[in-house]
Parts: C-alpha cells; sequence; structure tokens
C-alpha cells in the first residue's frame, strides 16, 4: 500500500492519509506540455511583476498570509492528514513558520533591495567615478519541494522568489499533492497574484525531465535528498544556472560532561523523533560523554518510551505515521542491518500495537553502534536514534564530523563558552548550543549545509539576496574639462606617469590618510589633464 496512486488513464494522483490509507481526494496530473506551458506562462508574466515596487509584491504575500491565517486549522488538518505529523507540528513547524516567514520579510525586503552606494577607496576614482548596486530580479525560478515539510519548506522559497520580482513554477512532492495545491490556493486565490506569476504542476519527475531544470528558468530551487539533488545539479551545470539545495543531514548531537542531564535527554528524545524523525536537521547521532553514558542512555529511554504513537489527527498524539512506505522500509532496514552488526535495541525497533494500519514504527534507541553501519552513516529520515559513547571532547569532534554532511549539529553543556567554541569545530551549516532542529524556525538566520548538504541558503537575509542578480552601474562623473581619460588613447610618457603618481599616492593613504587626498586634488586634476 502506498500513501499515493497514480491514475494514468484518467491523469490523476490519488491522494491517502499514510496512518490510515484513507483516501483524500485527487489531484490532475500535469502532462509535458502542461509543464512547459507553466514555465512559458511564468515567463510571460515576468516583466510586468518585476515592474512593481518591492512594497507592492509584498502587498500581495501580506493578503496570502492573513487568507493562511484564517484557514489556519484547515491547512493544519490537511497537512496532517496528507503527511502523517501531528496536528500540533503541523501548525507550529508549518504554518507558524510560513506566516513568520512573509511578516519579516514583508516589511524586510524593502530595505534589503534598495540601490546602494559602493563607496571607492581610491580617491581618484572617488572623485571620477559614482557605483551603485541595483538588485535585478533572475526571472523564472523553479521550487522543487520535499513531501516532510510540504508547507513551510515550500513557502521559504516562494515568498523570496515572488518578493524579489521573479515568477515560479512550483513543482511539490507527489507524496503531498493536496499540500501543494492549498499552497497555490493560498497565494492565487488569498493573494490574488497577477495570472502567470505563480504555477503549481502536479508531475512525475519523468513527465518533467529537464524543463523545470533548464532556460528560460533561471534559478532552481530544490530540498531533497542528495542523490537527486546531484541529478539536478548536473543538469542545471549544462546551462549555468544557479542553484540553492538543501539535501541531506546526518546530525550530531554532543553532550558534554557537564550537560544538564534533564534538559539534555528531553532535547534529544524531541530533537531525534519531532516529525516521526522525517526531519534534515534530526538528531540522527548522539555522543555522549563516557561518565554521562549510562545514566543518559536510562533517561533518553524512559522518556521515548513514553511517547505516544498514533494517528496525528488526535490532538494528544506525540509521533504520527511515516509519510511514506519507502521511507518506512528504509528505516526497518538500517535497525535490522543495525542488530545484525552487534547492535542493541533498547527501546523501541518494532510497529506499535494499536497505532493503526499505516507506515507506523516504535520511536527506537540503540546502543553498541559503531561508524559501520548505515544507522549511524546514512541518513536515516525516520525514529531512530543511535547513542555512541567518547573519552575526550577531541574524540566527539572528530566523530560529529565523520560524515559526508553537514547541515546541523548541537552542542549541550553549562558552560556556554565552552559550547560556543566546541560548536566552532563541527563542519556544519548551523551549529546549536542546548537546544536541536528549532532553528529552521528562526526566519532571520540562514538554514545552509556543509558538504553533501547542500549549496546556498534560505531564510535569512542572505537567502532572500540569493533570488536576485546584483547588478553594479557605474557612472563617470569626471569634469568637463577632462575631454579623454587619463587610461585612454593615445599612451604618452606623461600618462605613464600620472599613472604612476596616482597609484603610489593611493597607497600612501594607509599610512598618510590626508595625503592622498591633498595629491588628489580638483587643482590637482585640472593641471595634470591639461598638460596633455
Amino acid at each position: 500500500m502506498a500513501c499515493k496512486e497514480i491514475d494514468r488513464e484518467r491523469q490523476v494522483l490519488v491522494s491517502m492519509n499514510p496512518a490510515t490509507f484513507e483516501t483524500l481526494g485527487e489531484v490532475h496530473l500535469c502532462s509535458a506540455d502542461e509543464v512547459r506551458g507553466a514555465v512559458d506562462s511564468a515567463q510571460a508574466a515576468f516583466p510586468g511583476w518585476a515592474a512593481l515596487t518591492v512594497r507592492e509584491r509584498a502587498g500581495y504575500l501580506l493578503k496570502a498570509r492573513d487568507y493562511m491565517l484564517e484557514h489556519a486549522d484547515e491547512i493544519a488538518m490537511l497537512i496532517s492528514r496528507e503527511n502523517g505529523k501531528p496536528l500540533s507540528e503541523a501548525l507550529n513547524a508549518e504554518v507558524l513558520v510560513a506566516s513568520e516567514l512573509i511578516t519579516r520579510y514583508a516589511a524586510r525586503a524593502p530595505e534589503l533591495l534598495r540601490d546602494r552606494p559602493i563607496e571607492l577607496g581610491n580617491p581618484m576614482m572617488n572623485f571620477l567615478k559614482e557605483s551603485r548596486l541595483v538588485y535585478r530580479p533572475l526571472g523564472v525560478i523553479s521550487v522543487v519541494s520535499p513531501w516532510n515539510y510540504p508547507f513551510s519548506i515550500p513557502i521559504g522559497g516562494l515568498v523570496f522568489s515572488l518578493i524579489t520580482g521573479n515568477t515560479v513554477v512550483f513543482k511539490p512532492a507527489s507524496d503531498v499533492a493536496m499540500v501543494g495545491m492549498k499552497i497555490d490556493e493560498i497565494l492565487n486565490v488569498g493573494g490574488q497574484l497577477p495570472k502567470g506569476v505563480l504555477n503549481t504542476v502536479i508531475a512525475s519527475g519523468r513527465t518533467i525531465g529537464e524543463t523545470l531544470f533548464s532556460p528560460p528558468v533561471r534559478r532552481i530551487v530544490f530540498t531533497g535528498s542528495t542523490e537527486v539533488g546531484r541529478t539536478i545539479q548536473g543538469i542545471a551545470a549544462k546551462n549555468f544556472i544557479p542553484t540553492s539545495m538543501e539535501l541531506g543531514g546526518k546530525d550530531p548531537m554532543v553532550v558534554l560532561e557537564d550537560a544538564d542531564l534533564d534538559l539534555a535527554t528531553s532535547g534529544a528524545v524531541w530533537g531525534a523523533f519531532t516529525n516521526c524523525g522525517q526531519v534534515c536537521a534530526s538528531v540522527e547521532r548522539v555522543y555522549v560523554a563516557k561518565k554521562i553514558y549510562d545514566r543518559f542512555v536510562e533517561m533518553v529511554v524512559r522518556k521515548t518510551r513514553a511517547l505516544r504513537v498514533g494517528v496525528g489527527q488526535s490532538y494528544d498524539i506525540d509521533i504520527g505515521a511515516m509519510a511514506n512506505e519507502e521511507q518506512y522500509n528504509q528505516v526497518l532496514d538500517h535497525i535490522r542491518e543495525a542488530v545484525e552488526m552487534g547492535a542493541k535495541i533498547e527501546c523501541g525497533g518494532k510497529r506499535p500495537e494499536g497505532a493503526g494500519p499505516g507506515y507506523f514504527i516504535e520511536p527506537t534507541v540503540l546502543t553498541n553502534v559503531t561508524h559501520d553501519m548505515k544507522a549511524v552513516r546514512d541518513e536515516t529520515f525516520g525514529p531512530l536514534m543511535p547513542i555512541i559513547p567518547f573519552d575526550t571532547v577531541d574524540e566527539a569532534v572528530r566523530m560529529a564530523n565523520d560524515s559526508v554532511y553537514g547541515l546541523c549539529a548541537s552542542v549541550w553543556t553549562k558552560d556556554r563558552r565552552l559550547g560556543r567554541e566546541v560548536a566552532k569545530r563541527i563542519e556544519s551549516g548551523t551549529v546549536a548550543v542546548n537546544d536541536a532542529v528549532f532553528t529552521f524556525a528562526l526566519v532571520e538566520t540562514p538554514w545552509q549545509g556543509m558538504k553533501e548538504s547542500g549549496v546556498g541558503r534560505s531564510h535569512s537575509d542572505e537567502g532572500l539576496l540569493e533570488f536576485v542578480f546584483p547588478q553594479h552601474i557605474n557612472e563617470d562623473r569626471s569634469p568637463g574639462f577632462m575631454r579623454r581619460r587619463m587610461w585612454w588613447f593615445p599612451y604618452s610618457e606623461h600618462s605613464y606617469n600620472l599613472l604612476k603618481s596616482a597609484m603610489h599616492a593611493f597607497a600612501n593613504m594607509a599610512k598618510f590618510p590626508s595625503l592622498g587626498w591633498q595629491v588628489m586634488t580638483k587643482k590637482s586634476y585640472r593641471n595634470m589633464f591639461l598638460k596633455d
């Protein structure tokens, strides 16, 4: 049984609840021609959308936000039913984050995208030239989003694309097609976007082919597996199309000897099992100082056994179903292989009794694990927590960095200075001290990966500026008596010496700032140029 079925004869995708296998609805499957038409529509709408002011574009997004908040309960329920996560997580980690992002950047973007003068340090150039950055939208952006956070992740890419003046073709993951269409409704109906500005396509990878990753697309925003990201990157590279990619993670948690054990164990349980462990930033490896290891494991197991597993539409459920059969089987495979190689299941490891027919797995804690096991080496993306002891901080850092991934990590200690020092040594886009996973909700901060965890960033001022091209405009403002520039033809001994004098004057400014300015007075310019 899968959480979706494709009826190719009727060209529809049938969506199902992964917890109950209840049919939720049908979504039209786009043909290859319709996907190409969506790109063409976005390209046609681009000039008019780009011509609006940032504040005008922000106005559309604020309308969409208000529509979203009016329908928050309905949206959270749809996310829970189609994705499997508990209602509380659907509201807090999805709708709330999306609302915060729109609110923050509707206000922030006009300042960020304002034309900016560039101060020229060379006094000669500062006298003759004026430079500024003008932030230009790129054109058509393709946003390809995942199934684990089907609302908040694509909203980030869509909002940044739209507020910067780009138009979009949006492909949601097929497992959450109905959530994708709800996003389309929020922006196109609630936000009343002009026709063609946002175009949503539900289609298979085979149908899409290279259409969303080739011109006239000018940037690709992808969140998903490293394997698929590598394929898309290869297509984009053929046409020099830039990408923003948030890919896999195998995020380490380092618990130092002085950590608050109650805090750290609660953080580990939430960090490993929120969203049923289907988070790129999930705690997937836990390294614990040997002195506190046994007590840590004991407390984690007790707290894990207290978690309530079931259908996520109930308000008192902690762990819902996994989103699809493929991921469900992968988690079971990681557990099976680890046990065969000598790991010990401290709790979990099987289907919970009475949870329902869906893709349920008990949250699982493993000990006696090693780095040659899939459960420690590969991204599990499920409710699995392997715990490993360490002797020294250096050993913990070495093990934390022993991964091809580098998305998120956490350090747990009562000594905040030590926490910051250890954090700086970990190869990760984000390192939290005494918390985990949560930083995605801080929309002002960059969400980014190192190594095979991705390229580029989302969220933050830096993330928004990835959706524009910083065009440099340089204006000559030489005085009228300069009928030619000193670096133009014809060359002469005088022009050579003039340039050499200017070079020395600028170099001396660091030692004698006033000297450089005295040499480069307007009178000096006049004397120099009139001579030639």
